[in-house]
């Protein structure tokens, strides 16, 4: 038996809601303030995982975080009854509380970088959880999903945990949303690719469009250079098989804010949209060097012409993932926004039918709740490459079977409301609401006091 990899989703929380939080984000910022459905956002979530298990695929799944999360409004000075912070902070700074109630730690793509043991130095498999740091709705996350990751990955044998990245716009890291792997099989020794949007010399909040290098910035680049390096240092990964690849400016003003909004990649395949990176052709150069000439990756171009830039982000056809369907070869799992533009589902059907390509079948996911926030089915998902060994290691309530779907739908239909809006987050009812929740979960899942609050 060889190595796999295995997806683990995170599950959407009790306090889902737009606030419009992200810059950059089209769909984030379309839908702010608009009422949103926790419920059926978390069932859409377990519907997928549950619909990949079935397809004979290891499928994980990664609590919520505690929100409104206290700890951080007790850090700025909020004192007093939890009900009395909520109104303070309320009246004080309301887009505070929009972010530590934010329910963003259910885009697993962004919790860590994980290089696979065949990548690694040591031959065990190693996770950096991403600092966050472009985002305070987001950088709050880092902590706990620090301890989320070593509570499931816990044999020090097998699994080398290290913390965020200093929190500094040099080593701005926005997690595997911004890291490839090219390799001939998963369980292989690969190409580890760090796609960054800034390097050290840049501005550190901002870039305008490449097209018109004098027009008003637009959008942040979130990922720096710095990161990349220095995980790839943590890791202790061959130089020789890292590649650093800049994402075209373009791309991150047309709303592409993470690479995997515009490319995805699976062992030796790799779709792209056109203006994705800024030199594509140094990355198959070293992918030569580094794997040999007998690993010869196809690097599938959609042209603008094909499929706009606006158009591939409002569809997230990029951010669809690839995966390996045990018996029937490659498949690609996208969202349902990918039927509904024709286009984008023109380019999927010459996919399936090209014979030179290895896709052999897609599966189409109503993921509407978390889409209008921002996310598609890869940032729903963290990838880690397991040996049989590292597979029995994991921690096995995280796995999704039949049963674990059926206890977490249970669940969340008996804990989530089906409306929130922004303003309920200084609701204290929700908080215990959620708090209750997460209470239940942990004993469900094995995670004994993962949350401060329960500590």
């Amino acid at each position: 038996m060889t190595a796999i990899e295995a997806n683990f989703d995170g599950l959407v929380g009790p306090t889902h809601h737009y606030a419009g939080l992200a810059q950059g984000n089209r769909a984030s910022a379309r839908n702010a303030a608009q009422r949103s459905n926790p419920r059926e956002a978390a069932l859409q979530g377990l519907a997928k995982m549950r619909a990949l298990a079935d397809l004979g695929l290891a499928q994980g799944v990664l609590p919520p975080q505690e929100r409104p999360h206290l700890p951080t409004l007790r850090a700025q000075g909020y004192r007093g009854r939890d009900a009395y912070v909520l109104d303070h902070v309320r009246r004080d700074d309301p887009d505070l509380l929009l972010a530590v109630g934010s329910a963003s730690s259910m885009w697993a793509a962004n919790a860590a970088t994980v290089s696979p043991s065949a990548d690694t130095a040591d031959g065990r498999v190693h996770f950096t959880s991403a600092n966050l740091v472009s985002h305070r709705h987001r950088a709050i996350e880092a902590a706990t999903t620090a301890r989320v990751l070593a509570k499931l990955f816990a044999d020090p044998e097998l699994f080398v945990h290290h913390g965020p990245l200093p929190a500094m716009p040099a080593t701005a890291d926005e997690g595997a949303a911004n890291h490839m792997r090219l390799c001939s099989d998963v369980g292989e020794a690969g190409l580890e690719v760090f796609v960054y949007g800034r390097d050290a010399k840049d501005p550190i909040d901002v870039v305008a469009d490449d097209a018109d290098p004098d027009a008003a910035p637009v959008a942040p680049a979130r990922q720096a250079r710095g990161a990349g390096e220095a995980i790839a240092r943590r890791h202790r990964l061959r130089p020789a098989r890292v590649a650093h690849l800049r994402q075209a400016p373009s791309a991150i003003a047309a709303g592409a804010f993470h690479n995997d909004v515009v490319a995805v990649a699976h062992r030796g395949l790799l779709l792209h949209h056109e203006h994705a990176f800024m030199d594509l052709e140094a990355l198959r150069t070293q992918a030569g060097k580094a794997l040999g000439p007998e690993f010869r990756p196809r690097f599938v171009e959609v042209r603008d012409k094909q499929l706009s830039l606006d158009d591939a982000v409002a569809s997230y056809l990029f951010n669809s993932q690839i995966v390996d369907v045990p018996g029937r070869g490659m498949w690609l799992i996208c969202a349902q926004e990918c039927r509904e533009m024709t286009r984008a589902w023109n380019l999927i059907q010459e996919w399936i039918a090209d014979p030179t390509l290895p896709i052999r079948g897609v599966e189409v996911f109503d993921l509407r709740q978390s889409m209008r926030n921002g996310g598609g089915p890869a940032c729903l998902r963290l990838r880690v490459v397991l040996t049989p060994q590292q597979q029995a290691a994991v921690h096995a309530p995280c796995w999704i079977t039949p049963e674990r779907h059926g206890q977490l739908v249970d669940w969340v239909r008996r804990h989530y409301r089906d409306r929130l809006v922004p303003a309920d987050l200084a609701d204290p009812q929700l908080l215990d609401e959620s708090r209750t929740a997460l209470d239940r979960l942990t004993q469900l899942l094995g995670l004994g006091s993962l949350y401060e609050f329960q500590r």
